[in-house]
């Protein structure tokens, strides 16, 4: 398939040959939908927790995580591009005229357009827009009252400006605080004060970024830390990371060859955050919280994070210590009792919900050992689930696995047949939905590294149909983070309040209560 040319390319970028070779054959034969049994609920494969019990989960949390390495994990490579997507389109449309305005000012589509507009005094960037606006020579509200809204949005959006078309989420001025205002990372250098330092005040904080803005992240960071240092007490450990050049994904055309660019190479795109499995796989940490970028509020509104945060942490601690306990056993003990055995048996089931197509019944006590061993010598995560009320994203199902079990998954509709009436009838059934608010735990019961790329499933990636210089592709993205690359973790869906669920997808976002 891959020329002595290709191959050298294959290998300047650390690319298995034979995995871009299961790249182009999974093109070519397509992804298998996953099958969804139903959806998990409260009391079916979600967890909803009393006060007492949620309190006394935080309670261990707190006491047990100063002894622990506590690492916030950051997705932030996302551009802020999307958030001003309709004020681009309207940069580019609006010409100023009375006309103009008039049709646009009474289009429902444009309603959110001249909201922000309206409110502009209401953002955390106002301050910097008005400086960089008056520097024009005309101040930002007069601008908007001679409806010199292109001027506005140039001054927001332009590299001449503020850039904010630009730059990725996290360095975006989200909330602000009297004189000041807050940058989602300063806000996630907050929460790690407050749910994640160790007995020795350290706080260890990771950002996936994208290449083009490393510089400007470690420089922001560099700017605020030691403010925030001194205010809580702590001492901040901020690392970064990108995605490997190895985990991008090759490109075809629309006959499932390989995509060529006018030199001759093969084009290669990123693959996903499903590519992010790497980078948690390098960390060192004894427990790892998982959080968007954007999904952060203002002060005011932090304690319900901090709270949950804490409870999903003492969860998994209660769970690994159990998990552990058996393990341990079955290391030390040359025989185990069929009792016990049978104990352990219902703990997978009914805690942890992986119902095995095996008949444990019909094994012997040694096939039980390895069975159950293997059921629970994995990678353990917690995730927090909030009710569904019509956000996007993935939820909490019960699915059917490659060999034949049913777990407990994350699932995008993209992973389902949404032909087969059935499925998307299970799909419909949702309650909850997906809030990326995740811990995990990556280390075995002997303290040693799990190896988290062997329990990725390969075969729950995506393929879409993209274009470059005027031709059409296909271009593959590698089973996502939470979703195929974490099938065959041990997972526990706990609820939590909507409260802990703000992202910021649009700039107008910025506006809700939440973030004021």
């Amino acid at each position: 398939m891959f020329t002595d040319q290709d191959k050298a390319q294959l290998e300047r970028r650390g690319t298995d040959p034979a995995v871009a070779e299961q790249q182009v054959q999974s093109f070519r034969e397509g992804f298998p939908h996953l099958e969804i049994v139903k959806a998990a609920t409260i009391n079916d494969g979600i967890l909803r927790l009393s006060d007492d019990l949620s309190a006394e989960y935080a309670k261990e949390y707190d006491e047990a995580s100063p002894n622990l390495r506590v690492v916030k994990f950051v997705p932030a490579s996302g551009a802020a591009s999307r958030m001003f997507k309709q004020l681009f389109q309207f940069q580019q449309s609006y010409s100023g005229s009375d006309t103009d305005y008039e049709n646009l000012v009474n289009d429902p589509k444009q309603r959110d357009v001249f909201m922000f507009f309206k409110r502009i005094n209401d953002f955390a960037f106002y301050e910097d827009l008005s400086a960089t606006q008056q520097r024009k020579g005309m101040g930002l509200n007069e601008a908007i009252l001679q409806r010199r809204y292109t001027e506005v949005l140039d001054s927001l959006l332009n590299e001449e400006g503020l850039n904010y078309g630009s730059l990725p989420k996290g360095l975006l001025k989200f909330h602000r605080y009297g004189t000041s205002s807050r940058t989602p990372v300063e806000e996630h250098l907050v929460e790690g004060a407050h749910y994640a330092r160790d007995q020795n005040n350290n706080v260890y904080l990771h950002l996936t970024v994208s290449p083009e803005h490393r510089k400007a992240f470690e420089q922001h960071v560099a700017a605020v830390k030691g403010h925030y240092e001194k205010h809580f007490g702590v001492r901040y450990y901020v690392t970064f990371s990108e995605q490997k050049p190895s985990t991008d994904t090759l490109a075809v055309d629309m006959n499932n060859e390989p995509f060529r660019e006018e030199n001759g190479e093969i084009l290669f795109r990123p693959g996903g955050h499903g590519a992010l499995i790497e980078n948690l796989n390098d960390l060192a940490g004894d427990l790892v919280f998982i959080k968007n970028i954007d999904n952060v509020v203002p002060d005011r509104l932090k304690e319900d994070t901090f709270r949950n945060k804490k409870l999903l942490g003492g969860v998994l601690l209660a769970y690994q210590q159990k998990i552990f306990e058996y393990l341990n056993l079955m290391d030390e003990s040359e025989e185990i009792s069929e009792a016990k055995l049978e104990e352990m048996r219902e703990f997978v089931e009914d805690q942890l919900c992986v119902l095995p197509e095996q008949v444990f019944s019909s094994m012997d006590g040694a096939q039980k050992v390895v069975f159950l061993e293997e059921m629970l010598d994995r990678p353990i995560r917690v995730c927090g689930m909030v009710k569904n009320e019509g956000e996007p994203g993935g939820g909490p199902f019960w699915a059917v696995n490659p060999d034949g079990s049913t777990s407990l998954q994350i699932i995008e509709s993209a992973q389902i047949d949404m032909t087969d009436p059935d499925q998307k009838s299970v799909w419909e059934n949702a309650t909850h939905f997906n809030p990326v608010d995740i811990v995990c735990s990556l280390k075995d019961h002997r303290g040693e590294k799990f190896d988290l790329t062997r329990y990725v499933n390969h075969k729950a990636g995506f393929i879409s149909k993209k274009s470059k210089d005027g031709r059409e592709l296909k271009a593959q993205e590698l089973p996502g983070l939470w979703n195929g690359s974490m099938s065959d973790w041990t997972t526990i869906f706990v609820e939590v309040p909507i409260v802990t669920f703000n992202p910021v997808k649009t700039v107008n976002d910025l506006l809700r209560e939440q973030h004021q």
